[in-house]
């Protein structure tokens, strides 16, 4: 007889893991076997390479998004400008008056 590492319960020779707590014995450990808190271990560690994969294209996807708004804003700001009809000049969008002729521009 042995006795488990963790709680100290007696446990046969050749147990792989404790009858009483479930810890991995030295003959599991010497085995490699796989117990449920390495399966658990595996499976968060999996889930955490699927959170960075996704947070990664998260990331691109919202960069890529502001990038589009702040161009929108960006043409939105620039405004077109006003053509005077009499001598063709461009005047700026808010313009009543030419500034090159003086005569009104006409709005449509």
């Amino acid at each position: 007889m042995t006795y488990c590492p963790k709680c100290g319960e007696k446990i046969p020779e050749d147990a792989l893991f404790c009858s009483k707590c479930g810890a991995k014995t030295i003959k599991g450990v010497e085995a490699n076997v796989p117990g449920p808190s390495d399966e658990l271990k595996a499976a968060l560690n999996k889930m955490s390479l699927e959170l960075e994969k996704a947070f990664s294209v998260a990331a691109k996807e919202i960069n890529a998004a502001f990038q589009t708004a702040s161009e929108n804003i960006q043409k939105s700001l620039k405004k077109e400008k006003i053509v005077c009809s009499s001598c063709g000049e461009r005047n700026p969008n808010n313009a009543i008056f030419c500034y090159k002729c003086g005569k009104k521009i006409k709005t449509k």
